[in-house]
């Protein structure tokens, strides 16, 4: 199958020539996965992506190992990457996950807040309120410190406990968020139930408030096969940055029935057939999905994997 090559670039008015791609597979991948990948392992998996041209890897976490044990370690993946020309931003919850984050060397991180009291009580574990003072203190800490931040938005479509989430939450959170000092927002469909009119409303109702497309990105899980579509919709709408996890892996641990995230490989396809640029090599990164898939005894969830494997 790889002597197809690229599939046929035939692109479309209105449409970036590049966008960014987060590559979200060391990180929220890895965090839901069963198989819980060591150290090296983890090293050698950026390594691999950044081989690939990945020019953002989300690297660890600096949470509770005993919340999220895939990601213990963090600190030392971190030093060992430091040498990769990707950017290797980390995740922290809180000022203590700033200062290990810190003291590893981090340069970039994000914080992560959501839509719904439900899910941050099951996920993070407190309020909404409580979390999001704990993120504006991140942020002021890490404005001080001149490190660049971006911030995540969970449930941002719709929740399992509370279901249909209110675009009005929706824009009052990020409103929040952009009032304490966070620059990009990544939009979460956390439980992939988004479908792309709804990733339209959500967009047009937060740019329509004067929040600059150029600030936001999606995050999109694939559970009801709509990630590609709903990234299509995004393009429309005019986000020029996309999370994604090789091979789609990880998901969501902390959120029932929510599978895997969009697999970089897909989104790479359907990008090249439009013609959009990326800088990722999508031989190399379906090489290193195979590899990943291989490293946590599962196949991959990518069509685009699983096709070029045959």
């Amino acid at each position: 199958m790889r002597a197809l090559g690229l599939p046929t670039a035939s692109p479309l008015a209105g449409l970036p020539d590049t966008v960014e791609i987060w590559e979200m597979a060391p990180r929220d991948g890895l965090q839901a996965e069963a198989s819980i990948l060591g150290i090296d392992d983890r090293v050698e998996l950026i390594e691999r992506l950044a081989a690939a041209g990945c020019p953002v890897i989300e690297v660890g976490s600096f949470v509770r190992p005993d919340r999220v044990p895939a990601m213990a370690g963090s600190d030392e993946v971190l030093r060992r990457v430091s040498h990769l020309q990707a950017r290797t931003p980390v995740l922290v919850p809180n000022l203590r996950g700033y200062e290990l984050a810190r003291a590893a060397g981090a340069e970039e991180i994000a914080v992560f807040l959501s839509v719904t009291e439900s899910f941050s009580q099951s996920n993070l574990g407190a309020s909404r309120e409580a979390m999001e003072a704990a993120a504006a203190a991140v942020v002021a800490r890490a404005a001080a410190d001149g490190v660049r931040v971006r911030g995540y938005l969970s449930m941002v479509f719709g929740d399992p406990w509370e279901g249909a989430v209110n675009v009005r939450d929706v824009l009052g959170l990020a409103q929040r968020m952009r009032a304490f000092g966070v620059s990009e927002l990544s939009l979460g469909d956390t439980i992939g139930v988004a479908t792309p009119g709804q990733v339209t409303e959500v967009i047009r109702t937060l740019t329509g408030e004067g929040i600059p497309i150029t600030d936001l990105a999606l995050h999109m899980h694939d559970t009801y096969g709509q990630a590609l579509a709903n990234v299509a919709a995004g393009l429309a709408a005019g986000v020029r940055v996309f999370d994604a996890s090789a091979a789609g892996t990880g998901g969501c641990p902390f959120a029932k029935s929510a599978t895997g995230n969009l697999a970089t490989d897909d989104l790479l396809w359907m990008l090249a057939g439009l013609g959009i640029r990326t800088g990722i090599d999508l031989d190399a990164l379906t090489e290193t999905s195979a590899w990943l898939s291989a490293a946590l005894r599962k196949p991959p969830t990518s069509r685009v994997a699983m096709a070029l494997a045959r």
